[in-house]
């Protein structure tokens, strides 16, 4: 018994190709939906927002149990992710709380100048002001103690946004 309904799936691409496979998929018909946010990327010269995947090589993909097999046919795509031996079938609840994820996120990217709160380790609570952002961690002045500190960027939080 073949059915008409439309589930969405979970496709796995080779490194870094997701936003190249969502526009085929796209070109081809398929509905998708690849979750992106906005990081800070670091080059010598300069810093730049730059929309990455939230999941590294998986794209969402929305078409009938049917279709799915045929996706791999696409250049990028590796493999459909299974779960008890059937293509994963995910909720559109679960899509639904990814892009509203997303959405609450926007605009709460650390930026040179914002105020943040130190949320672990022998800083816990101390606020500061950043100064510069690297890779993995940023530079903040902190005026309390007249010091500037190296400290990792998911050890701090924007001052009256998040806590």
């Amino acid at each position: 018994m073949t059915t008409n309904k439309t589930n969405w799936y979970v496709l796995y691409t080779t490194p870094r190709a997701e936003k190249r496979v969502k526009e085929k998929l796209e070109w081809n018909g398929v509905e998708c939906y690849l979750p992106l946010h906005r990081s800070p990327r670091v080059w010598s010269d300069r810093v730049k927002l730059v929309d990455i995947p939230l999941f590294n090589s998986y794209i969402f993909v929305k078409c009938r149990e049917a279709e799915i097999l045929s996706l791999l046919r696409i250049n990028g795509v590796v493999r459909v992710i299974f779960y008890d031996g059937k293509p994963a079938v995910i909720r559109q609840a679960e899509v639904d709380a990814i892009r509203m994820f997303i959405k609450e996120a926007e605009g709460k990217v650390l930026c040179a100048g914002d105020e943040v709160e130190i949320l672990t380790g022998s800083m816990k609570n101390k606020s500061g002001k950043i100064i510069k952002i690297k890779k993995k961690y940023i530079l903040l002045r902190i005026e309390q103690l007249a010091a500037t500190v190296c400290v990792n960027v998911e050890s701090v939080a924007l001052l009256g946004r998040i806590r």
